[in-house]
């Protein structure tokens, strides 16, 4: 075959216009146009009408920075003293969020199973026990919970609630699709051999994807501890219930201090997942 030789061409000729190929044997190609200005132009046209549609103005966010600077320096300097008041709540959000997630995971165990296509066969079955966890997740935690906090009554009952339907969608999507990655075989052999598909399941399976099954567990709960602390703004208990106290008075400073017990669990639960994961994985 003959050679192809290119010739160079400035920058915006290559990206603008067809790149000219001579061949050795006279003949010449032209490649197609890039498609780069095309996409920038849309790019573009996305960026000014996304701009339009939410209001978005420039000229707000250069007069009202000020305003934003002094809340934020009242809320950097915490009120070490409002301590004594977060304790209470502090410890009704720690534990939604652990019974949130251990009941949650416990449901969404069973429910993966009949979601893996390669363990429950009935795919009508199958197609809407996945379609049911679609919308469990699709559903922000705080729309459950302001929901069950009607139904239920307001308090911590209803948060934890919510917490476990919201878990057991995000659960049972991560583990049915590590299950249909595992090796099928020993499955298989307990089938053959006239165990019941739970049976062979929790034999075969369950030593595989257990390792998966716990980090996704406390990934959910790194989750939760963050989405609890705002359901006291529907009434569901926890920090949101000083959060919002404290955000509606403009008591910044107390805001702060809460803020940043806030972020210690936070941190003290990411280091000691990661202790676990280490462990395990």
């Amino acid at each position: 075959m003959p050679r192809a030789e290119t010739k160079k061409v400035p920058l915006f000729d290559r990206v603008f216009k067809p790149e000219h190929i001579v061949l050795e044997n006279g003949n010449s190609v032209d490649r197609p146009r890039s498609r780069m200005p095309l996409i920038l132009i849309c790019l573009i046209a996305v960026i000014i009408i996304s701009l339009k549609m939410t209001g978005f103005d420039f000229n707000v966010i250069i007069r009202r920075a000020k305003e934003l600077t002094v809340i934020l320096g009242q809320i950097f300097r915490p009120n070490f003293g409002y301590f004594p008041n977060i304790v209470k709540p502090l410890i009704e959000t720690v534990k939604m969020s652990i019974i949130g997630t251990i009941a949650g995971c416990a449901i969404g165990l069973p429910l993966s199973i009949f979601a893996s296509s390669n363990i429950n066969h009935n795919k009508p079955t199958m197609l809407v026990i996945r379609f049911i966890l679609s919308v469990m997740r699709s559903v922000p935690t705080l729309i459950y919970a302001s929901v069950l906090a009607l139904v239920f009554g307001l308090g911590t009952f209803a948060g934890t609630l919510a917490i476990t339907v919201f878990t057991v969608g995000i659960v049972a999507k991560m583990l049915y699709e590590s299950i249909e990655t595992i090796d099928m075989k020993p499955y298989e052999a307990m089938i053959s051999f006239g165990a019941s598909t739970l049976q062979a399941f929790w034999t075969a399976c369950m030593p595989q994807i257990l390792p998966t099954y716990i980090d996704d567990c406390l990934y959910c709960f790194e989750l939760n501890i963050r989405a609890s602390s705002i359901l006291g703004y529907v009434g569901a208990g926890g920090l949101g219930v000083l959060i919002r106290e404290r955000t509606g008075l403009r008591a910044y400073n107390d805001l702060g201090m809460v803020l940043l017990i806030l972020f210690t669990v936070v941190l003290v639960i990411d280091l000691v997942n990661d202790h676990i994961r280490s462990k395990i994985m």
